[in-house]
């Protein structure tokens, strides 16, 4: 899957989203029928970003903060959270050839604390219910 530009000014691109942006039809399917596309997705993990400083008693909107800037290059490293999502992918196969993004998907819907979590809450996604989805599509797929 090729590597998608980034997906807003001052974002770097995200797990799902980058997976959104695809052109891999399983997860395209599963994630549509959840109302999620890269833009959905995007927008979520905006929200997040926003609403989760609110829960430490924190309004970004009591603060001038000057806007994202870009990245010039996007990182040269997997941060602890990315790193288990592919773990969590990677488990969900018995030989990593055998490893499809519905698979890395998989690995980041796993995840049961953090931003992803939190970001589909906001965005009225039953996460259960889309894992089970992707479940289902890869047993149907036979993946």
């Amino acid at each position: 899957m090729p590597a998608p530009a980034s997906l807003s000014a001052g974002h770097p691109p995200d797990g799902a989203g980058a997976i959104a942006a695809g052109q891999e039809t399983t997860t395209h399917r599963v994630l549509r029928s959840a109302g999620l596309d890269r833009q959905a997705i995007r927008d979520a993990l905006d929200r997040e970003f926003e609403h989760s400083p609110n829960a430490a008693g924190v309004s970004l909107a009591a603060f001038d903060l000057p806007r994202p800037s870009t990245a010039s290059a996007p990182p040269t490293q997997l941060g602890a959270s990315a790193k288990l999502a592919l773990e969590r992918g990677f488990a969900s196969v018995a030989r990593k050839k055998d490893l499809q993004p519905a698979h890395l998907l998989l690995g980041i819907l796993r995840a049961q604390v953090g931003t992803v979590p939190r970001a589909l809450a906001l965005a009225g996604v039953d996460q259960d219910d889309l894992m089970a989805r992707l479940l289902r599509t890869l047993t149907d797929a036979g993946r």
